[in-house]
């Protein structure tokens, strides 16, 4: 039975427009990302650097869009950025951005190249088999992939049956994917200025992409 994906009815009310983009993978082969897919990447991060070295993150379409979004939720994106600006501004600094593994470093591509916020989680590992996209209760908190517990309290996070689990922030260890994962959903933040026509374009090629690189075939996919 596929993942059941919602959006919590209080979040909507704070921030019409907002959707979730999600996309259900079974039988993926996690392991090293191909040398040639890893070329065309740096390629693409290579030209964000040349072309925006010198305006800046300011002028990537989509970065002001997001951190509007945080502030309309009450989320300080200075102090907590989406992972696509985080990932953006690795570049930009000529930091590493790829080489954990060819799912976690094609769902970092795709984050970039729509600059919208992507987690990836074991399906496996999402209690209940039902993910619920609101903001933090007080006191909630989990071990990010940072290192750090990181507090989700007030966060626009993502939660099973169990606890949040993810966020556009920092996603947790517990449903964290290695090697052994075959089970995989993909989700994407989708700020409420992101053409809705643009959506299916979206799916097909994060879908295609991450195929493409991984295996496995998709079981699931949409927007709520």
């Amino acid at each position: 039975m596929s993942i059941q994906v919602s959006i919590d009815q209080d979040l909507l009310q704070r921030l019409p427009g907002f959707r979730l983009g999600f996309i259900e993978y079974e039988g993926i082969v996690v392991s090293e990302l191909p040398k040639v897919a890893k070329g065309r990447m740096n390629l693409f991060t290579a030209s964000l650097r040349l072309d925006y070295a010198e305006a800046g993150l300011a002028a990537i379409e989509g970065i002001k869009a997001s951190r509007q979004a945080f502030k309309q939720l009450g989320i300080d994106p200075s102090k907590y950025r989406p992972s696509s600006e985080a990932l953006i501004r690795r570049v930009l600094q000529e930091k590493t951005v790829f080489g954990v593994n060819g799912a976690v470093d094609v769902n970092n591509f795709l984050s970039m190249k729509f600059v919208l916020p992507y987690g990836i989680y074991n399906a496996d590992k999402v209690e209940g088999g039902v993910i619920v996209c609101r903001l933090g209760k007080e006191g909630e908190a989990y071990d990010g992939l940072n290192g750090r517990e990181t507090s989700m309290t007030g966060k626009l996070i993502l939660a099973d049956q169990q606890s949040p689990f993810g966020s556009p922030i920092v996603d947790s260890v517990r449903t964290s994917i290695d090697e052994t994962t075959q089970h995989i959903i993909q989700v994407i933040f989708i700020h409420p200025d992101f053409p809705q026509e643009k959506e299916e374009e979206l799916l097909e090629t994060s879908a295609s992409l991450f195929v493409q690189i991984n295996g496995g075939k998709v079981i699931n996919k949409g927007v709520r």
